[in-house]
């Protein structure tokens, strides 16, 4: 299947771009093929006259004609000629040993790549790999005639993978690992994700947690069409790398296991000083500063210049979720239709949550009345009777009733809480920093955590996350820290003071 994928990296459109500037040179270079035994060689040179016919001939039906192209298209790896037809180990030797004699031919095209307008990174959806790295002759493909994928490349293969996800969430969140890995082993490493050792797999651990260079890989949250896009906005924690490492070591099982690949290059690459999977409670906010920030929304008109459709819906996003403790993709994947009473007069939210497992959560007062004045100012009707079951719960700010992605759901909450910190840097710094760090799940971890301090039961805010184990829920299960600090220091102050 054919990707609407833009050429992977300046060093494979430099070759287009010398070759057009250095037409007008054809006459020089004839003059210096003549010459040569008197000359420097130089990167607009052609391939032929320098090196053995029978090489330059594999060569250029490969597409490098010049020294320009073979410097920047020929990766620096073991056994990187087994990817052009022809060479051969003779050829290859013919090549090193004239590279290895003319270094400055290596770094003048080095100093042109990085000179490239066009940066070499960019999202999954648009990549182009070039032939010699798109792991159609992987150094560790398996033979095809045993494979069970239809994949011809490492591309193909890997957007297999992904397709076995029904979960649009689960596929961002493995394309993503998949889109770095495969960015990094191109422009870093020079080979094919099929190509990759354990080696290779060690490096990227040690990249992940301080990706460089940082104006190549790092930059700030941008779309993915724009020409300032970057896989990372900055080094991932323990945490981020333990997950990333273990996405990979899937990756690979499963390209094993359908005889794609050999061997799997994560299998036992682990991140050292990985903490225990759970939750990280700090990501949340506290009664006061949930207070601020709710208090602050109910400005957004007059105070930020906000327009009344975005401020109210954004009103509703914050005390829906909050009361509801729903992930982003159920809130927006919710139906007026999905919401029952039942014989007891509760009203709960039937959905399917993450593993396509249904279920329900209560909607307490705050999200019904969060909902009902929602309703209102979208001109909808209140009663129950009267709703169209198939309307969103969240609506787009069109008029036509469609809904949202989770995405966009994330930009909204996200410039949100970057205007609050925006707000109240000066007063109030360090929550001014933990707001710039927020996303749209704290608010499930702040649901969980002032219910379990208001005195819901355990088990019963369990039940509304749909957690599997118990032993997940109870780690929101902690004191106020300036409280616990203060009655220690008042059980074990210094004596006479």
């Amino acid at each position: 299947t054919d990707h609407p994928r833009h050429c992977l990296s300046a060093r494979f459109r430099v070759e287009r771009a010398l070759a057009c500037s250095w037409k007008t040179c054809s006459a020089t270079r004839g003059i210096r093929a003549r010459v040569s035994w008197n000359t420097q060689p130089h990167i607009a040179d052609d391939i032929d006259q320098w090196l053995p016919p029978r090489v330059a001939a594999a060569l250029q039906a490969h597409g490098i004609r010049t020294l320009a192209d073979l410097t920047v298209r020929i990766p620096r790896r073991r056994r990187w000629w087994t990817a052009i037809d022809g060479l051969g180990t003779a050829g290859a030797r013919h090549v090193e040993a004239f590279f290895a004699a003319h270094p400055t031919l290596t770094e003048r095209a080095r100093a042109l790549v990085a000179a490239a307008p066009s940066g070499p990174i960019v999202p999954w959806e648009q990549l182009r790999v070039p032939h010699e790295v798109d792991g159609s002759q992987g150094q560790f493909r398996a033979p095809p005639h045993v494979c069970l994928l239809k994949a011809s490349n490492d591309y193909e293969a890997v957007q297999s993978w992904l397709s076995l996800h029904e979960s649009a969430a689960t596929q961002r969140a493995y394309r993503k690992e998949a889109e770095r890995l495969i960015l990094w082993a191109i422009v870093e490493r020079g080979c094919a994700l099929s190509s990759l050792t354990t080696d290779d797999a060690i490096a990227y651990r040690a990249f992940l947690r301080r990706p460089t260079p940082r104006e190549r890989w790092v930059g700030p949250s941008r779309p993915r069409q724009s020409v300032e896009w970057r896989p990372f906005s900055g080094p991932l924690s323990t945490r981020s790398a333990a997950y990333a490492l273990t996405v990979l070591a899937a990756l690979f099982r499963w390209l094993v296991e359908q005889r794609y690949v050999l061997a799997n290059p994560f299998a036992g690459v682990k991140v050292r000083g990985r903490v225990k999977t759970g939750l990280d409670v700090t990501r949340g906010f506290t009664e006061g500063e949930w207070l601020l920030l709710r208090t602050i929304a109910d400005g957004l008109e007059w105070s930020f210049g906000w327009s009344e459709a975005a401020a109210q819906r954004l009103r509703f996003l914050l005390d829906f979720g909050y009361a509801t403790g729903l992930r982003a993709s159920e809130l927006t994947g919710a139906l007026l239709g999905d919401i029952r009473v039942d014989e007891h007069g509760d009203h709960w939210l039937h959905l399917v949550g993450k593993g396509s497992k249904t279920g329900k959560v209560a909607l307490p007062a705050l999200a019904r009345m969060a909902l009902d004045q929602y309703l209102v100012q979208r001109r909808l009707p209140v009663t129950r009777e009267r709703w169209d079951p198939a309307t969103f719960i969240v609506a787009s700010l069109a008029e036509n009733g469609t809904g949202i992605e989770a995405t966009r759901l994330g930009r909204v909450l996200r410039r949100f809480f970057v205007l609050v910190a925006d707000s109240i840097k000066d007063e109030r710094p360090a929550m001014a920093e933990k707001l710039r760090r927020a996303s749209p799940h704290w608010m499930r971890h702040t649901h969980a955590s002032h219910a379990l301090a208001r005195g819901a039961e355990l088990i019963m805010v369990r039940d509304n996350l749909r957690h599997v184990s118990i032993s997940t829920t109870s780690t929101y299960l902690h004191g106020d820290e300036v409280k616990r600090a203060r009655q220690f220091d008042q059980a074990f102050g210094v004596p006479g003071r």
